[in-house]
This record gives structure tokens, C-alpha cells and sequence, in this order.
């Protein structure tokens, strides 16, 4: 029987969400890992506070207005790492007033990052902590030696207004051995400085059930584990029946018989490939392909007859979960096939 939602929509299973908390949460747990989840992939208050209540230290943040509208969403959000970048005095105002508010973060790659941050917060009352972003391979920001990290922390640790507060990287899949060489040596090089290295924080929810293998980082950040999606299962790290996010589609024409077309196309489901073919998967469904998707429309095909009608749903696993999130004003909170509440993307499009 179809939901009686409009679609295309977003379906997020509270209960396979809370499992997959618990999941990661028990097993960081058990090997002394702090938890910082990063919610660039739920963007809602309400799941950060079941992170925060199944034992996470705190929450990651993409972007400074991301955490803006998640700590004025929660009066339970009291700790926050934005791994980004910061330039320019608009960002540095909100950081101010975001540091006055909560524990606050952030990450510099440069000397430029940081004499901006230490130029603005010289004259403040409270400093702000900043931690070195180092690259352990997957080169996208971060210094790209030891030595450079060690540097930086002395730059951070002389200035005004700034305090260290240790090292951060977003490692390659599987990289814990280049995590634990990196930072084991950054580490040791800053404290042969006399400075103390409060915190080691790596991340990424492919090679989560494997981050004991860097012991040197004291946190972790995973983002996509509370829902997981296509590429995760396609990486053997989730089944189906751990994809908490789906879309809601339905079929709006069946114009042959081995094909078909949908109510979602790249506005939904979005245009990430991430390695993969086609664009999501269809629940129960593993003989239709989503080969091609054009604004609104999405296009399904099979092999032989498709059996679909026009008015017919299905549930879709996006390839990439974190963008789909972020083209919805709201998420429809599911228990199986039952809806149980709507629940509006606070976060979404805060992306300065």
C-alpha cells in the first residue's frame, strides 16, 4: 500500500538509524575511541542529540553557518570542530559569537588561515582553539609532512587569542597505517617543542570498524554511518537493511516494456556516481538499473519486462546519502512503513 506522502521525498528509519549509532558507538567505546560524528549528512538537530545521548563527545561541522543552525537547534550541543578552512571577517564574527555560545574548533592548513584567525581573535575574551589539518593521503587540504604540522603549532601556540588543540586529517579509505606514521611523528615533534597535543581526531565511515588500527587518534568522526547508502554497500561496510535514508519515488510513466520513469532525478537523487553505475538501487528490485537521470526525471531499466505501473512507489538507496539530505527541505521520519514525523533540515544550504 503506498505511503501517503508526496513524492519525491526522503525516509529516514529511526530505529536502523539509532542501530547504526549504537553500532560505531559500542565499538569506539570498547576501544577508547571518542565519537565526534560529523552531521554534514544528517543535518538535524534531533539525530545529533541521539549521538550525543548514545555517548558522542560532540559534533563535526562542515561549514560555519552549518553549525550555526545546529547548535541554535539544540540547547544539548555544547561541542564543536568545524574541519574547514576559515577566511574573511564575516566567518570570523560568526566564530566569535559561535565561541561565545559552545566549545569551539576549528582546522588550519597555512600560516595565512591562522594569522587570520589570530588577527581576529587577539582582542577577544575567550580563544579559540585550532587544531593542524595534516594530509595522511587522500590529498585533499592539509600539510603534507610532520614537520609542517609541527610548525604550524608553534605558529598557533605563539599567537593571541589562538590555542592548539592538537591534529586533525580526513585519511584515505583504509589508511589507519599512514594515520598512526603521520600523526605519531607530528606528535612527536610537537612535544619535543614542550607543547602538549590535546587531541588526535581522524575520520571517515568506510574504515570505521577498523580505526583502532591507528591508536595514536584519540576521536573519530564518522558522518554517513547513521544512514549508509549505496557506496557503502558497495563497499561491503552496510547491508540494504542498514540504509536508514531512502527516497520515496513514484513511477510516472512506463513508455516501454523494460523501461520506466520516475518522479526523482538529479535534484533528488543526485548526480554522484562514486565509482558506481547508475544512480541508486531499487529496494527489491536488484534487476532494475537507474541509468540515466536528467533534473526530474529519473530513468529505470531492465533486461526484460520491468513490471511497473504508472502510480506505483519505490524505495531508493541514493548512492550518496549527504547530498540527498541537503536538496530537502524536510525528512519524513519512518518506522518501517509507518510515518511517524516530519522532521525539517535545519542545516540544509548552509554552506558559507
Amino acid at each position: 500500500m503506498p505511503l501517503p506522502i508526496e513524492t519525491p521525498a526522503v525516509l529516514v528509519d529511526l530505529e536502523i538509524a539509532k542501530r547504526n549509532i549504537e553500532r560505531f558507538q559500542a565499538y569506539a567505546d570498547e576501544h577508547g575511541i571518542r565519537v565526534r560524528p560529523h552531521i554534514k549528512t544528517h543535518k538535524l538537530p534531533q539525530m545529533a542529540e541521539l549521538q550525543l545521548q548514545a555517548g558522542a563527545i560532540g559534533i563535526t561541522c562542515q561549514k560555519v553557518t552549518e553549525a550555526e543552525a545546529m547548535v541554535a537547534g539544540s540547547d544539548r550541543i555544547k561541542d564543536v570542530l568545524i574541519t574547514y578552512n576559515i577566511l574573511g571577517d564575516a566567518k570570523m564574527a560568526r566564530l566569535e559569537r559561535l565561541n561565545d555560545r559552545v566549545s569551539l574548533s576549528v582546522v588550519a592548513d597555512s600560516e595565512t588561515v591562522i594569522d587570520g584567525l589570530a588577527g581576529y581573535f587577539a582582542d577577544k575574551d575567550k580563544p579559540l582553539h585550532v587544531l593542524v589539518e595534516c594530509n595522511t593521503g587522500a590529498d585533499r587540504c592539509g600539510v603534507g609532512s610532520p614537520a609542517e604540522a609541527a610548525k604550524l603549532a608553534r605558529r598557533i601556540e605563539e599567537a593571541k587569542g589562538l590555542v592548539f588543540g592538537g591534529l586533525m586529517t580526513y585519511p584515505p579509505v583504509n589508511g589507519q597505517a599512514k594515520v598512526q606514521a603521520f600523526m605519531s611523528e607530528a606528535k612527536q615533534l610537537i612535544e619535543a617543542d614542550g607543547i602538549t597535543v590535546p587531541a588526535i581526531t581522524s575520520g571517515g565511515t568506510p574504515s570505521m570498524m577498523h580505526a583502532d588500527g591507528a591508536p595514536v587518534a584519540s576521536e573519530y568522526r564518522p558522518g554517513t554511518y547513521i544512514y549508509n547508502d549505496r557506496s557503502l554497500v558497495s563497499r561491503g561496510v552496510a547491508g540494504w537493511d542498514e540504509c536508514a535514508l531512502t527516497v520515496l519515488a513514484t513511477v510516472v510513466s512506463v513508455p516501454s516494456e523494460n523501461r520506466a520513469i520516475i518522479d526523482a532525478g538529479s535534484k533528488v537523487l543526485t548526480s554522484d556516481l562514486l565509482g558506481l553505475t547508475g544512480y541508486g538501487h531499487v529496494l527489491g528490485r536488484d534487476d532494475i538499473r537507474i541509468d540515466q537521470l536528467s533534473e526530474e526525471h529519473g530513468r529505470l531499466v531492465t533486461d526484460g519486462p520491468i513490471g511497473l505501473k504508472v502510480g506505483e512507489q519505490l524505495r531508493i538507496v541514493p548512492n550518496h546519502a549527504c547530498v540527498v539530505t541537503n536538496m530537502f527541505d524536510a525528512v519524513h521520519i519512518v518506522e518501517g512503513d509507518r510515518l511517524k514525523d516530519i522532521w525539517p533540515v535545519v542545516a540544509r544550504g548552509h554552506v558559507l
